[in-house]
């Protein structure tokens, strides 16, 4: 069970939840959200250019990947970004990240 993080995560609505996830099968944030069932357009499919997986840090950002300048582009063109704010299809998340607190932000169409 070395390879398995659970992280928190609240929806749009409000919810918040504790979500089991493997650090060790190489998807994005984002995949992992979709595969939880959460609802995340991703119409770009993890490229950082629709911004529909974008997702506050509420916590643990500190032991994430930096935003590389395609993703700061993508987030600058949100009304509702802020310095906390990411796109989950360029999270890759690791042991590391054991207690990550997320909110989903993104828009649904």
């Amino acid at each position: 069970m070395d390879n398995i993080i659970e992280i928190e995560i609240e929806d749009r609505d409000g919810t918040v939840q504790k979500i089991e996830i493997p650090t060790d099968v190489n998807l994005s944030l984002m995949e992992l959200l979709k595969a939880s069932e959460y609802e995340v357009l991703a119409t770009c499919g993890g490229m950082a250019l629709c911004a529909t997986c974008h997702v506050q840090i509420k916590s643990g950002g500190q032991h994430l990947s930096e935003p590389q300048d395609q993703e700061l582009d993508m987030l600058d063109t949100l009304p509702d970004a802020d310095d906390d704010s990411r796109l989950a299809c360029q999270l890759r998340l690791t042991n590391e990240n054991e207690g990550l607190s997320i909110k989903i932000k993104g828009a649904l169409q």
